[in-house]
């Protein structure tokens, strides 16, 4: 049957232009989450750009003439987006895992078709369900994309690398996180996307389109003034803490050697101790698996060395470690030595790296065909608790675990506990010299953003940085080089964000409910007309 919807959108094309179409937009949205090319852009993430792809990818599902159709070229919009970030996956499989080459380039391309699977099922969803009022269809198409994100960032342990709102770290959008988080800000950015999919010239001469117009500024104006009123204070004192003088180390130790007995291993344990010995920083921070070995398997009294070098005075160290033996398994750690800390404290890593850190079910013969050691980790508790150390609440988190804000939210439940400071600890030398670095620091900016806490980040080859509670990068390390970044952190407490307060009590359940609420109106409509 005709439907009214799309009779002001473009004509079917029977020919390769809605796909090359389909294929540019979803290239552009990945290269909105960190601009891959040269210039001053480079490395940046562009707000303006996924919105414009998106608003792309509106324009060909709305002549795309089928249901079927419209899966189809949601399908390959999602698939060259989803290679076009994370195809570095390859240089970990095949330069570091040893797997050929084919194949690993092979494995990239079906996570990216299966993780496209989920868009292409909202664009088809999508076609038989909008409304007529561009509106309503703008907020379907904005629900059903929210319903994609959060079943790509949690089904099968989930795998969010790349959502949409990344892009938003910076821009107008940028003071949603403090109140929905990025897969809330997903949601509008996908909103305003149709919207100007659906928009005319002649719009122009309608009082409606103004008004709604003034009505969108007016709420981001609101919201701006509220973010501001809380990061800065608005005249009353905000919970500032003293600066603390940290040290980040990066010890860049190529990833080809880092685990090797003859080369990585030594360089590792050389380069570590030393700086942890001579530093007078208050907080030393160094990078997941930063000593490659089992304590157990170290020379006897390296460990005990570094305790008793924090054990006193008034600094504190987080080092990255396995730990674990053959009987209980293994874990990716962190260990926490300050004075008066006895044991020393313990972070152990919640959510693992598929294939990299556990073996899904059935995929052994998979993880088998490539040379990744420790691959093989138990997990941590979600909401493990702070290092207490000179007046801070410092909250480790390993890696891609900075991902998943919902699980570092847990932490934030009760505000006399939650963290002041947030330190992510990755080795994403396993991607080699890629945009992933970017994409990485993007992430944990986004992060900051949402719980208005400081981030500091310590890395083995990049982005080592440190990042305030507004998600300004105050210090950076060049990405591959071996050197210790000496800066200042300014803890925050006081209250928690909405983001912070909802997300620890109810999880991503809201986004879900708001989801799936508008995704049903949309179709009970549908069935009465």
């Amino acid at each position: 049957m005709t439907r009214a919807l799309f009779l002001e959108a473009p004509a079917t094309s029977r020919g390769p232009l809605p796909w090359l179409l389909a294929l540019g937009a979803g290239l552009a949205q990945a290269a909105s989450l960190a601009w891959p090319g040269p210039g001053s852009l480079a490395g940046q993430p562009l707000w303006w750009l996924q919105i414009l792809s998106l608003a792309l990818l509106g324009r060909v599902l709305l002549g795309a003439g089928s249901a079927r159709r419209a899966a189809l070229l949601g399908w390959l919009f999602a698939t060259s987006w989803l290679v076009g970030t994370f195809w570095w996956l390859f240089i970990s499989m095949h330069t570091y895992g040893g797997l050929a080459a084919p194949l690993a380039a092979l494995a990239v391309l079906a996570l990216a078709l299966f993780l496209a699977s989920y868009y292409a099922a909202v664009s088809a969803l999508f076609w038989r369900v909008a409304p007529n009022c561009r509106a309503q269809a703008a907020m379907i198409f904005a629900a059903l994309w929210l319903l994609a994100e959060l079943a790509r960032g949690q089904w099968w342990t989930g795998f969010p690398w790349g959502a949409g709102g990344y892009a938003h770290a910076d821009g107008p959008l940028a003071v949603l996180a403090r109140s929905v988080g990025v897969y809330g800000m997903g949601f509008v950015a996908a909103a305003l996307a149709m919207g100007l999919a659906r928009w005319r010239l002649a719009d122009l001469r309608r009082w409606r389109w103004w008004a709604g117009l003034a009505l969108l500024l007016l709420a981001w104006a609101g919201l701006a003034w509220q973010r501001h009123c809380a990061v800065e204070g608005c005249g009353a004192p905000a919970e500032e803490h003293k600066s603390l003088s940290v040290t980040l180390l990066q010890g860049n130790i190529p990833q080809d050697e880092k685990f090797q007995p003859g080369s990585g291993v030594p360089l590792a344990l050389h380069w570590y101790y030393e700086q942890v010995r001579f530093t007078d920083a208050a907080l030393v921070v160094a990078p997941e698996t930063a000593i490659p070995l089992l304590p157990q398997q170290l020379v006897p009294g390296y460990l005990e060395e570094i305790a008793e070098r924090f054990s006193s005075g008034r600094q504190a160290l987080l080092l990255g470690i396995p730990l674990g033996n053959l009987e209980q398994g293994y874990t990716n750690s962190v260990l926490g030595f300050a004075p008066g800390q006895q044991p020393p404290y313990r972070y152990d890593k919640h959510h693992l790296v598929p294939f990299g850190e556990f073996i899904p079910p059935f995929f052994r013969w998979f993880t088998e065909m490539m040379n990744i050691p420790l691959g093989d980790f138990n997990r941590g508790a979600v909401g493990q608790p702070s290092l207490p150390w000179a007046g801070e609440r410092i909250a480790p988190n390993i890696c891609y675990e900075d991902l998943f804000g919902e699980e570092l939210g847990a932490r934030f439940r009760d505000p006399a506990s939650a963290p002041t400071i947030m330190a992510n600890m990755s080795n994403i030398g396993w991607f080699g010299d890629t945009v992933a670095i970017d994409q990485h620091l993007a992430i944990s900016r986004l992060r900051a953003l949402e719980f208005e806490r400081p981030m500091l980040r310590a890395t083995n080859t990049g982005a080592t940085a440190v990042i305030d509670h507004r998600a300004r990068v105050t210090h950076r390390l060049p990405a591959f080089q071996r050197k210790a970044l000496n800066a200042q952190v300014q803890g925050r407490g006081g209250a928690v964000t909405p983001y912070a307060w909802w997300v620890s009590r109810w999880g991503l359940a809201p986004l879900w409910a708001l989801g799936l609420g508008l995704a049903a109106w949309a179709w009970l409509r549908r069935r009465r007309h």
